[in-house]
């Protein structure tokens, strides 16, 4: 086992790090930039070391900065969380140049399905389903015109680097379809220093299913069941839940055989995250691959008994699989997890700030990850995810009333959270019936406003 890690992120993810290398008995080493100088990754981490100012692009993305203090530190390895350098396969590579291990999937193999064209096309070499699309990169308008022909409208532009819904675009027609392209490949080039785009076709209602996998390093794949991600916001999820509702023990079984299949194919280890979309008819469908630990994998642990971080750090330490899970993989009730975002609740602008109260709820089935407390500071310059609020139960109906409780008792003052909106979801009877898609948020926000809309008139007269 290590005897040293150095956790290149922040927040509930780098404190979730230092968690799990506690109980493993190793110790860690925190990085912060000026900011986060008082963040509690930084209080309960056995060292700390500051990396830079508050731009990530000078602290937690400053790859010579984190190396620097890895080897001043003298680490064994580096965990890297989610979002960051977690997908970054320069950064692998220069952490195995600089002989430390970087707690995670090989560079080749993170830089293979980073590359979601190319992840498409490996997939489906593997027999994996995946969406009707091009080929590949499309290298022009007149290209991406001909593919739409062929694919059938509607259709979707993606960046082949992409995440988090940037350089994407929906087509519905030929007349449109030359300025989305170039709308997409400038977002894209932007955002991500790569303008290239792929096309698949749209579907219009889809449920957003993922599988949970982890692998050794000496061709052992596992499959730990799937998650739904469905309650999104602008390609951003709010809620997730495990088990999906839509997948049958029979689905569940057959897709996790093609997965472990695949990813023995292309040498995958460490954890990782396919994800799928389910159209209409439940037919499923690959779309990409997260070559780390998801934000989400709270509620995969909540109904396996797995941890998914421990497994990892043990993973890179040369343990196989077999030590790690013993046992087939069992799902034990319903999981639900809320992302408590520090934003306005109705107008979903960042909300930083300083917070003067803090009160986590806490009883049987109710876990909350978080780096924030009383007096803490939400800084304007990162993501605005403040805490994760997971519940579970025997079923889903016992999941969501403990959701509902633990919201209500979930006190955050100072700034404003998502809590009032998640509180509105869990009323909400379409929710509560297992009824939505992808667009929920939007027919969700719909009836908000018409409600309101309605009370208004209702008392003016």
């Amino acid at each position: 086992m290590f005897r040293k890690v150095l956790i290149a992120n922040r927040g509930e993810i780098a404190l979730r790090v230092i968690s799990a290398c506690k109980e493993l008995g190793i110790r860690t080493v925190a990085v912060y930039s000026e900011p986060d100088r008082n963040s509690l990754h930084v209080k309960f981490a056995d060292e700390a070391i500051c990396i830079g100012p508050a731009r990530s692009a000078e602290s937690y993305l400053n790859v010579p900065a984190v190396i620097s203090a890895a080897e001043i530190a003298d680490v064994d390895a580096i965990h890297p969380g989610y979002g960051l350098l977690s997908e970054n396969a320069n950064f692998a590579e220069v952490c195995r140049a600089s002989n430390i291990k970087f707690i995670g999937p090989p560079p080749e193999v993170t830089r293979m399905m980073g590359e979601k064209s190319t992840a498409r096309q490996t997939m489906k070499k593997a027999k994996v389903p995946i969406l009707p699309g091009s080929d590949g990169v499309i290298a022009s308008e007149g290209e991406a015109l001909e593919w739409a022909k062929s694919v059938g409208y509607p259709i979707i532009l993606k960046a082949v680097a992409g995440g988090g819904g940037r350089g994407m675009r929906i087509c519905r027609n030929a007349e449109e379809l030359p300025a989305l392209y170039n709308q997409a490949s400038t977002e894209a080039a932007n955002a991500f220093g790569n303008g290239d785009l792929y096309m698949e076709k749209f579907i219009e209602r889809p449920r957003h299913i993922e599988f949970q996998v982890l692998a050794d390093e000496h061709g052992n794949v596992m499959s730990l069941g799937e998650r739904e991600c469905s309650i999104q916001r602008r390609h951003q999820k709010l809620i997730e839940e495990a088990p999906s509702l839509q997948v049958t023990p029979k689905l569940r079984e057959e897709l996790g055989k093609t997965i472990r299949k695949s990813l023995e194919n292309i040498g995958y280890w460490n954890a990782g995250t396919i994800e799928f979309l389910m159209d209409e008819d439940g037919k499923i469908y690959f779309i990409e691959m997260n070559t780390r630990i998801q934000v989400e994998h709270c509620v995969t642990e909540m109904v396996t008994g797995i941890d998914l971080v421990k497994a990892q750090l043990r993973i890179a330490a040369g343990e196989k699989l077999s030590s790690i899970v013993t046992g087939p993989v069992e799902i034990r009730g319903h999981a639900i997890e809320c992302r408590i975002n520090a934003e306005h609740p109705e107008k979903f602008t960042p909300s930083a700030g300083k917070i003067t109260a803090f009160n986590v709820p806490g009883g049987n089935g109710v876990r909350v990850d978080t780096a924030q407390y009383a007096e803490g500071v939400v800084p304007p310059y990162y993501d605005s995810m403040i805490a994760k609020l997971i519940c579970h139960g025997k079923d889903r109906e016992e999941a969501m009333n403990r959701m509902q409780r633990a919201l209500s008792q979930f006190v955050v003052q100072g700034i404003h959270t998502t809590i009032p909106l998640h509180l509105r979801i869990f009323a909400d009877e379409e929710f509560r019936a297992g009824k939505f898609d992808t667009k929920f948020m939007e027919r969700f926000l719909e009836r908000q406003r018409d409600a309101q809309g309605l009370g208004a008139n209702s008392g003016s007269r």
